[in-house]
């Protein structure tokens, strides 16, 4: 279920570290009070991870009830931005990096040049 991102119509993340010892009712006040954003929205799926970067914790309404999901990984883990506590909207090809290990934001911007004559 977590490897598809088709049955989401939105994904946050909660950049930073979460507490993965919350439950439900924990986790939905994080969004509610911390990120400013309703957790009873259906279909939108929330995805925190703590200080071990190979589990994941998320948390989907789904109009009769929640959803608490947990994954853990055997191997590897999971590249998760660390830079500030915020929940960032991801896109489902952001989210089908993160469930690869692939970091989906860039540690150092592009920067703009100036173009030159190679002559």
């Amino acid at each position: 279920m977590l490897n598809d991102a088709r049955g989401f119509s939105k994904i946050y993340i909660a950049t930073g570290y979460s507490d993965l010892r919350k439950g439900i009712d924990g986790l939905a006040n994080v969004i509610k009070f911390q990120f400013d954003l309703d957790p009873f929205q259906k279909d939108v799926l929330f995805l925190f991870c703590g200080r071990r970067t190979d589990r994941i914790k998320g948390l989907l309404w789904e109009g009769d009830g929640f959803l608490l999901l947990y994954k853990r990984l055997n191997l590897g883990s999971f590249r998760w931005p660390r830079n500030t506590s915020e929940a960032l909207a991801i896109t489902p090809e952001q989210y089908g990096m993160l469930m690869q290990g692939l970091e989906i934001v860039a540690r150092k911007p592009i920067r703009e040049t100036q173009p030159t004559l190679l002559c």
